[in-house]
């Protein structure tokens, strides 16, 4: 029917059926998005947000384990030596008690003759709590110039209200072990704002140190690099890490731009040695030779299969290709010598390369293959000697302690506090690589700044001569 439209002063008009279609409209548009809503919800949930990168607490269905891993008995094969409770000697212990038998017998009431003696070993400890000392210091004053002197307190920084073991032990499990400020506040019943102040007190004195440690990474002939998100003042971060087996270094910057890893890798003229990343654009200034992670990478390959379930193409390169990145990772750890490693890693890397030009007509195949031709240069490294591992694993594992304090304290609250964070995050893990009694170390090192202000603080204690020096003998670098 044509024609003009009826008003709504038309008498033949309806109000109610109006009123009843925006209803049915309204409702058939939040059905529409309710819908769209779901699927996404769906897909995420089979796809994962990151793919095979995604961590276990962003999954939102966790399929249970498969059966293979569930016929797999937990704990230690048969014939592996034992780790249980042993017995000290009296000379090693530090109390020896003695504990009297009983004179009878509780059940029947007879007299006990001697049956000799059971020695148990006992672990204790002594509660950790703050002590507070009163200090009478005595004035001189001299006669002929009128002036005042008084000893320095040993063991006490200037103008410090707390001991110098306090504030190293406030800062090895604050920054080293990832206890909270406030946690450590309310063991020592001090309150919070005193530790930040003592905190960014040893940041200042500790800066030199953390110069000296960059200096010292960019000569490492194998250093792997990382960065994870940090929030700031309830802004946006990012943490970055570049650590070998002897250093860590953190860099807590508001940017992920490269400029950051610039700063602590240095001009190109200083670019040395083999740098391990997962292909951020940020590490591409890097003249040196670059290595990608290969866990990343086979990640990449079995993804291929996962997103392309119904390809045989797909399904077969993914189980070719995947197991030789796994075997590439774990070959520094079979082989027994540096010889047969070679001679390994040369056949390993024959073997890849003839499945990466291998024909192929699938896209995301065809993606995988090419990121190995065309980055041949950032593929291989791994294969020139056991030293050089073909994964990117120490920056992921030395990083994680920061993801979970991320996760306890929400970031920093301050720009002071962020770069209190990174100076003393880059000492204490350093140091903790280099000695067992990272609390003694920290506290002998403020002991001599009392003695001597003009310490040189880097040399006391990563030296040759220093407390903490690198080993001769350094460990695998992976």
């Amino acid at each position: 029917m044509t024609g003009a439209p009826r008003a709504t002063s038309d008498p033949s008009f309806c109000k109610a059926c109006l009123e009843k279609q925006r209803k049915i409209d309204a409702l058939q548009e939040e059905n529409k998005r309710l819908k769209d809503k779901l699927r996404r919800q769906e897909r995420t949930a089979r796809e994962e947000p990151f793919g095979s990168s995604t961590p276990s607490a962003k999954r939102l269905v966790k399929s249970s384990s498969p059966p293979e891993a569930r016929a797999r008995r937990g704990g230690a094969v048969p014939g592996h030596d034992g780790h249980g409770r042993s017995t000290v000697l009296e000379d090693e212990a530090d109390t020896v008690e003695t504990l009297a038998a009983p004179e009878t017998c509780p059940d029947c009431g007879c007299a006990l003759e001697d049956w000799g003696v059971r020695d148990r070993t006992v672990h204790d400890c002594a509660p950790v709590r703050r002590t507070t000392r009163l200090i009478h210091i005595g004035e001189g004053r001299c006669p002929e110039c009128g002036t005042t002197h008084r000893r320095r307190v040993p063991g006490v920084l200037p103008k410090s209200g707390c001991s110098n073991r306090l504030v190293a032990q406030t800062a090895t499990w604050s920054y080293a072990q990832g206890h909270t400020l406030g946690g450590v506040a309310r063991q020592f019943e001090l309150r919070k704002g005193t530790l930040i102040g003592q905190m960014h007190a040893l940041a200042d004195r500790f800066a030199p140190v953390d110069e000296a440690l960059v200096a010292a990474y960019r000569l490492a002939p194998v250093k792997h690099a990382d960065e994870t998100g940090w929030r700031n003042d309830g802004c946006n971060g990012n943490t970055w890490g570049f650590f070998t087996p002897h250093i860590s270094i953190f860099r807590c910057r508001d940017t992920r731009s490269g400029d950051v890893a610039e700063e602590v890798l240095g001009t190109p003229e200083m670019h040395v040695g083999t740098l391990h990343v997962d292909r951020y654009a940020g590490y591409n200034r890097f003249r040196g030779d670059i290595q990608y992670c290969y866990a990343h990478l086979k990640r990449d390959a079995e993804d291929v299969a996962k997103k392309n379930p119904d390809s045989p193409e797909c399904a077969a390169f993914a189980e070719a290709f995947a197991p030789l990145l796994a075997e590439a990772m774990r070959l520094r750890s079979t082989c027994g010598d540096e010889t047969s490693f070679l001679a390994a890693a040369a056949s390993l890397r024959s073997r890849i390369e003839a499945c990466v030009n291998r024909p192929a007509r699938h896209p995301s195949i065809q993606h995988i293959q090419s990121l190995f031709r065309e980055k041949a240069h950032r593929m291989y490294h791994w294969t020139r000697g056991r030293h050089i591992p073909a994964d990117n694993n120490r920056a992921e594992r030395e990083l994680r302690p920061l993801v979970i304090a991320r996760k306890i304290s929400f970031g920093s609250q301050s720009d002071r506090g962020l770069r209190t964070r990174e100076i003393l995050m880059t000492v204490l893990n350093t140091l903790a690589k280099r000695t067992d009694d990272v609390v003694g170390a920290l506290t002998r090192t403020l002991d001599a700044i009392v003695d001597n202000p003009e310490l040189d603080v880097a040399a006391y204690l990563f030296g040759p001569a220093g407390i903490a020096p690198v080993p001769k003998t350094p460990p695998d670098s992976g």
